[in-house]
């Protein structure tokens, strides 16, 4: 089934709208654009300062992919992305729009990086194509905060094409593979998106108590335009969707029994 013209679906609708209604269905769609900014700074300057827009552009294809198929992985790469669009979405009646075809999130661990369920809606489809598709007509829309897309496979036509729609209505797209065989690197197909990213796990914070310390990533900008890339470790995204830098050895509270034994 063909899908049909958006220019006919723009006369149409203004057919229809009364020139008031429609005037400020623009001014709605403008606002929520502005209200995104040009670029997401991640607020760190040792990634800031390697993008060439210092930030995640809005009006862009960005592609995130566990560094493996392993849960912890998984999990690392979700929370990532879900943090980068809880940030894109931070300001008040900014909606971010989630399409996958397997609906297996924790909506706990997402509240957790900020993206509660006030600020997100799901859509499901039954292919990676039917996702694609949606995902394209929640850009088209232009008044989201962000998209986001889950799927297996995509090839560079179907980029091209979330990168073209990511352009024209000034809303970012982040572009998830996940749920990938192991040993296929999603990378190594080409895309049309801005950035690509690798997301590991890594060994959280030591305590000097019993417990489980600030979680970590190891986080890869594999590719990106005009840039370099780059591999950084850094703590996981707090209750705002923000990373952070690992403290220096020096800064951190030494643990009692160690810092008695330095004493003698």
């Amino acid at each position: 089934m063909s899908r049909p013209d958006p220019m006919l679906l723009t006369t149409a609708l203004s057919s229809r709208l009364p020139a008031d209604a429609l005037a400020a269905l623009r001014a709605q769609v403008a606002a929520a654009q502005t209200a995104r900014g040009p670029a997401l700074p991640f607020g760190v300057p040792e990634i800031d300062g390697a993008l060439p827009d210092r930030g995640l552009s809005s009006g862009a294809l960005h592609e995130i992919a566990g560094a493996s198929a392993a849960w912890s992985d998984d999990a690392a790469a979700t929370l990532f992305t879900a943090g980068i669009a809880a940030r894109f979405a931070a300001g008040p009646g900014m909606t971010v729009l989630w399409t996958l075809s397997r609906f297996d999130l924790y909506a706990p661990a997402l509240e957790q990086v900020g993206l509660g369920p006030d600020k997100v809606l799901y859509a499901q489809g039954a292919k990676d194509s039917e996702v694609l598709a949606m995902a394209e007509d929640g850009l088209r829309d232009g008044s989201l905060a962000c998209v986001i897309a889950e799927v297996k496979m995509a090839d560079q036509t179907a980029t091209r094409r979330l990168q073209l729609a990511a352009g024209d209505s000034g809303t970012p797209m982040l572009l998830y593979r996940r749920h990938r065989a192991r040993g296929r690197d999603p990378h190594a197909q080409p895309s049309a998106a801005m950035t690509r990213w690798s997301i590991a796990a890594a060994p959280s914070r030591p305590l000097a108590h019993p417990g489980v310390g600030r979680g970590r990533w190891q986080v890869e900008l594999v590719r990106q335009r005009g840039g370099n890339p780059f591999s950084l470790l850094v703590e996981a995204c707090d209750d705002q969707g923000r990373l952070a830098l690992p403290a220096a050895p020096a800064d951190r509270a030494a643990a009692p029994g160690r810092a008695a034994a330095r004493a003698a």
